[in-house]
C-alpha cells in the first residue's frame, strides 16, 4: 500500500500542511520541525508525488512589502505606487512597517513567508536576519544591501549627494554640514554622504557629518538637531539626506532666529509629492519614485517567473529648486 502524505504527518506529529511546506521549501519552519518530517519520510520510505508538488507550488498572487514606515512621505508614496502596480499586475499586497527594528522586521518576514507570498519587495533591512537567506523566495530590495543574490533598485545616491553639495557651494555657503544615519545600516543611501565628502574635499572644505538616525522619534531628532546648531554655530549650509529631517532643520533654524536662505541654506533629499505640496520652498534632490516602483515590480515579476535580472539598477535623480538656497 502506497505511503501517503497523511502517514508522514501522523508519524512526524505535524499537520499535512506542514509536511507540504517542508517538501516544497515554502514558509518559515524550524530546523526541529524539518528534521521530524524528514525522519518520518525516511522511516516510511515516502516518495513525494511530483504532480502533487507541482500543484502545491501554484502562485498565491500575494506579494509582501516590508518598509521602515509609511508615515514618511517618500516611503508612503513608494508603497502606494508599488501596491497599485502590483494590483494592476494581478497581485494582492501585504504590508509590514518595521521602523528599522530587527525584531519587528523578522516577525513580519516570518508572517509573510508563512502566508505563502510569491515574493517580497523590501526597503527596510537588518542584514543579520537569517530568514532572508532561508526564504527561498524572489526578493527585490529598494535602497538596501541585503546579500549578493538580491537585486537592488536605487536612485543615483552619489550623484544626488554631489548635486546637493555643489548647489550649496555655488550659492555661497562656506561652512556646510551633512546629516546621515543610521550608520550601521548597509544602504546605497550612504553614497550621498560619500559624495558630500568628496565634493567638500575637492573644494578644500572640511566635511562634517552629524548623525540623525532615521528610526528616532521626532522629539529625539529635534533635540539632536538643536545640539548640532550649538556644536556648529558657524554652519551656513546643510545637506540633509531626507526631506523630513530637512523640514525639522528648517523649523529649528527659524526657532533659533536664523533666516533661510540668508543665514542658512538647506538642501534635502527625496522630493516626494507630499513634501513638494506642503514645503515647496525646500530645495531637494528628487528621487524618481514612480520609475523606481516600476523597475522594482518588473524585476520581482521577472524573478517570480524564474528569469535573471541585474543585481543593481541605478535611476537618475534631478533637482527640485525651491527657495532654501
Amino acid at each position: 500500500m502506497a505511503v501517503k502524505i497523511d502517514d508522514v504527518a501522523r508519524v512526524a506529529g505535524v499537520s499535512k500542511t506542514t509536511v507540504s511546506r517542508v517538501l516544497n521549501n515554502r514558509g518559515y519552519l524550524s530546523e526541529k520541525t524539518i528534521k521530524k518530517v524528514h525522519d518520518a519520510m525516511e522511516k516510511l520510505n515516502y516518495q513525494p508525488n511530483a504532480v502533487a508538488r507541482q500543484l502545491y507550488k501554484k502562485e498565491t498572487k500575494l506579494v509582501g512589502l516590508i518598509f521602515p514606515t509609511v508615515d514618511n512621505p517618500f516611503f508612503g508614496q513608494l508603497v502606494a505606487s508599488l501596491e497599485k502596480r502590483l494590483f494592476d499586475a494581478g497581485f494582492k499586497v501585504l504590508i509590514g512597517n518595521s521602523m528599522n527594528d530587527s525584531l519587528k522586521e523578522e516577525t513580519y518576514l516570518k508572517e509573510l513567508i508563512s502566508n505563502q507570498v510569491d515574493g517580497l519587495i523590501v526597503g527596510a533591512q537588518n542584514r543579520g536576519i537569517d530568514e532572508y537567506h532561508k526564504a527561498n523566495l524572489p526578493i527585490v530590495a529598494i535602497d538596501r544591501v541585503m546579500n549578493e543574490d538580491i537585486p537592488v533598485i536605487a536612485s543615483d545616491n552619489y550623484m544626488g549627494g554631489k548635486l546637493a553639495t555643489e548647489l550649496l557651494i555655488n550659492s555661497g555657503a562656506t561652512h556646510i554640514m551633512n546629516t546621515d544615519g543610521p550608520v550601521n545600516l548597509e544602504t546605497p543611501a550612504h553614497r550621498r554622504r560619500e559624495a558630500y565628502e568628496d565634493v567638500m574635499k575637492k573644494h578644500n572644505m572640511i566635511p562634517h557629518t552629524y548623525l540623525v538616525d532615521f528610526s528616532w522619534d521626532i522629539d529625539r531628532k529635534k533635540q539632536e538637531i538643536e545640539k548640532m546648531f550649538a556644536m556648529y554655530p558657524d554652519m551656513n549650509g546643510i545637506f540633509v539626506t531626507n526631506d523630513m529631517d530637512a523640514a525639522l532643520v528648517w523649523q529649528t533654524a527659524t526657532r533659533l532666529g536664523y533666516q533661510v536662505p540668508e543665514d542658512l541654506k538647506i538642501v534635502g533629499y527625496d522630493g516626494a509629492n507630499t513634501t513638494r505640496v506642503l514645503l515647496p520652498e525646500l530645495t531637494t534632490i528628487e528621487q524618481p519614485v514612480e520609475e523606481m516602483s516600476k523597475i522594482a515590480v518588473d524585476t520581482l515579476i521577472a524573478r517570480i517567473n524564474g528569469n535573471e535580472t541585474p543585481l543593481e539598477q541605478i535611476i537618475p535623480v534631478k533637482v527640485w529648486k525651491g527657495k532654501s538656497i
